[in-house]
């Protein structure tokens, strides 16, 4: 049986034919020895076909194909054109030998070749890969270095760039940072503490805050200056007038030594450097809250920001965390005492980084294991619908929350909690309806941004003296039209009316006479109306009694 070899490389797709090769008589490491002679394994292994990649584009594209275990269009046409054609039915002759087991299986199941991984296959393609530049006559000194070095780097940059998990990496940079401020604050702290304490011993009993100890020791600087008039800047320092009177009535009395001028002003920079370092940790915090915020809300939510950061550093990444069952998830960071259990055949740990959750510390010492379990379990599931869901949502997060607070009432109290189902289905409406009032309020936004607009442009154009455009140009002229037709028939009547006035002013009590007049031929008017109807009637009323005498 013929085997056959694929071998991808950075210019392109390989197939070597491999002949007189007896599988079962071979050994791993007599074939590992023998691959490294040219003059030998040329012999055994002969290039049968070479299809180039077009451009560095298509290399990428089908270096990303063969590392998600695809096979590509390119890679199919080649196979086919290269192999022996499959018949239904028949006994197939031949066998390909792959590198990776995926990629091979999806051969098998598009186009029905049968493809083989293993030891064997291996090192012959170890021997391909390290003699292919001498099958290839064509190819100059150092065209293969540069394809390879050229691809290697536009595949590194395009998984970096489009890396889902990427966002991750700013929280496990923000948590580990963290971690680190407060070993550094606390250390920076207590150093201040101890160096100040020669100066003014008694301090240290009245002010237990470390960041409020600095501030303090930063203002005051040398004690025997402190008196009555400084205790108003104490107050403001420290927040408390007893404790400022305190402090002062401690200088006065105080058993510390003298400090020399370099000395406080020494002292001063450090407790102003431990200072700034407390407020960069406050900013680093406020970000980890709201990137966990972005990225894990649920966990969040659930859990804590920085006990989800720290689950989401120690398993790598979200996706990682999310792929874990909740038995992992329960004892992750505790993997030093889940092996030494083991190794001594001892009690397993029960909790490992969700133990700084309040959830555990508020359970009982009985109930501490359940909790821990209960509260791995409903992590897990905050941890995958953060990871795959399309909308972030904190509403599952809140409810989950809910059912670790009802679980905590049911071991304390014996309050019954509610199903898990019940849950997830009041989860599921309460986010639907969270979606559609967001999507109301899109729509209102737009509306409202579009009538602004509007007016804006109305606004604009009556500052510049010109009517407003609008859409369409035969209605905005007709609109025109109207517009100066109206404002054409209002001056008119605006000048009637001066006329009238006018003419009024200069005939004065004749006006009036007129307006008596006119007022008289308005009344035998309407008289001669009413005469002409009443005729109309009585001709009426006759031709009705000729009819009747007709009839």
């Amino acid at each position: 049986m013929a085997l056959y070899l694929l071998y991808e490389s950075a210019s392109g797709y390989a197939l070597f034919l491999a002949h007189g090769l007896d599988e079962i008589g071979q050994n791993t490491e007599a074939v590992r020895n023998s691959v490294s002679d040219l003059n030998r394994f040329g012999k055994v292994v002969q290039l049968a076909a070479f299809h180039p990649f077009e451009s560095a584009l298509d290399a990428l594209n089908q270096c990303n194909a063969i590392s998600e275990g695809l096979m590509t269009d390119e890679l199919r046409s080649f196979l086919e054109l290269n192999l022996p054609k499959v018949k239904e039915g028949k006994k197939i002759k031949f066998r390909l030998g792959v590198v990776d087991t995926k990629v091979g299986s999806h051969i098998h199941e598009v186009t029905k070749i049968p493809c083989e991984s293993g030891d064997f296959i291996h090192e012959l393609l170890r021997g391909v890969r390290l003699h292919f530049d001498k099958f290839l006559k064509d190819l100059k000194t150092g065209d293969l270095e540069k394809a390879q070095l050229g691809l290697g780097h536009s595949y590194s940059r395009a998984k970096v760039k489009f890396n889902v998990n990427r966002v991750d990496n700013m929280v496990i940079q923000a948590i580990f940072l963290l971690d680190t401020l407060d070993k550094d604050v606390n250390s920076f702290s207590m150093r201040v503490r101890e160096w100040y304490s020669w100066h003014f011993p008694e301090l240290v009993k009245i002010v237990s805050d470390n960041y409020l100890y600095a501030k303090v020791a930063k203002y005051i600087e040398d004690k025997s200056k402190l008196s009555d008039e400084s205790i108003p800047g104490l107050t403001d320092v420290v927040g408390d007038e007893d404790k400022a009177k305190e402090i002062v009535d401690a200088a006065k009395a105080s058993m510390g030594q003298d400090l020399s001028p370099i000395d406080l002003i020494n002292v001063h920079q450090f407790a102003q450097r431990v200072m700034n370092l407390s407020e960069y940790r406050r900013k680093l915090y406020d970000y980890l809250v709201s990137k966990m915020n972005d990225i894990a809300p649920n966990l969040a939510s659930l859990i804590g920001e920085v006990v989800g950061a720290r689950l989401i550093s120690h398993a790598g990444s979200l996706t990682n965390l999310a792929k874990c069952p909740a038995s992992t998830l329960q004892i992750l960071g505790a993997e030093k005492a889940l092996f030494r259990a083991l190794k001594t055949r001892g009690n397993t740990p029960k909790y490992g980084l969700i133990f700084h959750s309040s959830f555990i510390g508020r359970a009982s010492a009985k109930n501490k294991g359940r909790m821990a379990r209960f509260l791995a379990n409903k992590c897990s599931i905050a941890s995958r619908i953060d990871c795959f869901a399309d909308k972030a949502t904190t509403v599952f997060g809140e409810k989950l929350r809910q059912q670790v607070e009802e679980r905590l009432d049911f071991y304390d109290k014996g309050v019954a909690p509610r199903k898990n189902i019940d849950v997830m289905k009041d989860a599921i409406e309460s986010a639907e309806s969270k979606d559609t009032e967001m999507e109301t309020e899109e729509v209102h936004m737009e509306a409202s941004g579009k009538k602004n607009k509007k007016k804006k442009s109305k606004g604009a154009a009556a500052e510049n003296g010109e009517p407003a455009a609008d859409d369409n140009p035969t209605a905005v002229a007709n609109g025109e039209a109207l517009e100066d037709s109206k404002s054409e028939k209002k001056k008119k009547k605006k000048e009637k009316r001066r006329m009238d006035q006018e003419l009024e002013l200069q005939d004065g009590p004749n006006a009036e006479q007129d307006g008596t007049a006119k007022k008289k031929k308005k009344k035998s008017k309407d008289e001669n109306g009413e005469d002409l109807q009443s005729a109309g009637d009585g001709k009426k009323k006759k031709k009705k009694s000729r009819n009747e005498n007709a009839e």
